[in-house]
């Protein structure tokens, strides 16, 4: 029997100095360089938002990773998860920026 790994669906916005500072493209880097699906923007509150989606221990990683890294000028002062939910696959075929 085959082993399939879960897939996870999860909304983000963080919060902080996100905008003017690469965080969108660097978001794409860290997303692609894990294999999950989404897209990430700015919007008009200066927050960035999004959705990510793939293996549960890929999105665990890219959750830290937003919460506590994003880019090198950025200034993360919180970020919020909600609408976590399984799903059978992705329903993104890759990562982009939106604008």
């Amino acid at each position: 029997m085959a082993f399939v790994k879960m897939v996870l669906s999860v909304d983000f916005e963080v919060f902080g100095r996100v905008q003017g500072v690469f965080f969108r493209k660097f978001t794409k880097d860290k997303a692609k360089e894990l294999g999950l699906k989404g897209w990430v923007m700015n919007t008009h509150r200066d927050t960035v938002v999004g959705t990510i989606q793939g293996e549960n221990d890929k999105i665990m990683v890219m959750r830290e990773w937003l919460r506590t890294t994003g880019s090198p000028y950025s200034r993360i002062e919180k970020c919020e998860f909600k609408n976590e939910k399984s799903i059978s696959k992705p329903e993104f075929r890759d990562f982009s920026v939106k604008h």
